[in-house]
């Protein structure tokens, strides 16, 4: 049998109606006692005068233990006591209201019950205040929730502290411990780190070769993490093992640059920048004989015993690793007595700083004219000048920066006091 159209629709009509009449009918005084909240209704000195039974319930009381017998502020923990007389007492009698205050409290078993806590102060037609209504909220829930997210902000510090002393290690082991004794030379360094939450890719070595000769070398990788590391430890010894093999400077970056083209030459290449000194005493006229091979990197700064100050330019170097046959730039300068060579990344010239008027970058100019003024200077009294620069423009060094700096001291009698 076929139902007439309309039907369906005219018996849900009818179940609303039902539904809507029977709310209607509903209790008021059940709709108070069994609310989903807790209420309270307390005389001026805070008396428990009326308590529902949903309150009733979570506090495991009856309700002639708590009525015209206890008040409100009995009910809480010792502390929620000190704060109610204190601070909510008070603002709700100025206010008249106080709204969602978090408060314990006890059950009859001694347990704590956390909750939140809205009071209103009712008036007379005089507007003298008569009672003091209360709306309780179970926030159990709410507590655990808030428990559940400070332990898990609590093991994600603990996560990032670790995660700082890995990276802290791993850095060590990307830079040499200790900088070698090079005999007729002062040599220093410093490494700068600009965040605890990432590697950086800058690194720096210092090392014997055959002859009596010296090679170093300071460069910076692109990008920070696990593997701009990976790099950077590639790097390090693949320009030990090259400069052992071949100290020519361009050989050794040459050497560098197959490397790094035929290991990261896929999706994710990596490439970096770099100079490779290598340093020859000269016998003869003392000093030393210093041969720079650049492969893109920032120029070196040469510091003179009479007080100039320039860089050692050498421009066209390419970057190394990005192309399979890079052009290396170079250049060769002696370090007389008191010439001091100041090799650095590009964390520090591309620092932000609100004291440069043409740019927010430090800059290369301003880094020259820093060298000027330092001038004479030793490699310790220059790296110990940089860490004073780097510490002044703080935050605004966002990248790693090394520095390395080799002197050639004057003899005791000319130093200057």
């Amino acid at each position: 049998m076929m139902r007439k159209a309309g039907d369906g629709g005219g018996s849900e009509n009818r179940d609303d109606h039902a539904a809507f009449s029977a709310l209607l009918e509903d209790n008021a005084e059940d709709l108070y006692e069994r609310a989903p909240c807790g209420y309270l209704s307390t005389l001026l000195d805070g008396t428990i005068a009326k308590i529902n039974t949903t309150l009733l319930n979570w506090l495991g009381h009856q309700r002639g233990d708590l009525v015209g017998r206890k008040t409100f502020s009995d009910l809480l923990t010792a502390g929620g006591r000190l704060y109610h007389e204190t601070h909510f007492a008070p603002l709700l009698r100025m206010q008249g209201e106080v709204s969602g205050i978090a408060l314990e409290l006890k059950t009859a078993d001694g347990s704590r019950l956390p909750v939140l806590v809205t009071s209103t102060v009712k008036t007379g037609s005089d507007g003298q205040p008569l009672l003091i209504r209360t709306t309780v909220f179970d926030a159990r829930d709410r507590r655990a929730y808030e428990t559940e997210l400070l332990r898990a902000r609590q093991e994600a510090e603990r996560e990032r502290e670790e995660l700082k002393r890995l990276n802290a290690t791993l850095q060590r082991t990307l830079l040499p411990p200790t900088l070698v004794n090079v005999p007729g030379l002062d040599v220093a360094a410093h490494y700068h780190i600009a965040s605890t939450d990432k590697v950086g890719g800058d690194f720096y070595d210092l090392f014997p070769l055959a002859s009596g000769t010296w090679g170093l070398f300071l460069g910076d990788v692109c990008g920070k993490g696990a593997a701009a590391a990976a790099v950077t430890s590639l790097a390090r010894y693949t320009l030990r093992a090259a400069a052992v093999y071949d100290p020519d400077p361009v050989a050794v970056l040459s050497n560098l640059n197959t490397v790094l083209n035929h290991e990261y030459n896929g999706q994710d290449p990596r490439f970096c920048t770099v100079v490779f000194g290598l340093l020859v005493p000269d016998t003869d006229r003392g000093g030393f004989r210093v041969t720079l091979a650049s492969g893109g990197h920032p120029p070196a700064l040469l510091m003179r015993a009479d007080g100039s100050a320039d860089y050692l330019p050498t421009p066209g170097g390419q970057l190394i690793g990005a192309l399979p046959d890079a052009h290396i730039a170079t250049t060769t300068v002696r370090l007389d007595l008191g010439d001091t060579l100041l090799l650095h990344t590009d964390g520090l010239t591309e620092a932000h700083t609100a004291q440069i008027t043409d740019g927010d970058r430090y800059g290369d100019d301003a880094l020259l004219d820093f060298a000027q003024a330092l001038a004479p200077t030793t490699a310790s009294d220059a790296v110990a000048a940089v860490r004073d620069l780097l510490d002044t423009l703080g935050t605004g060094v966002d990248d790693d920066t090394a520095v390395l700096a080799i002197s050639v001291p004057r003899p005791t009698s000319e130093e200057q006091p």
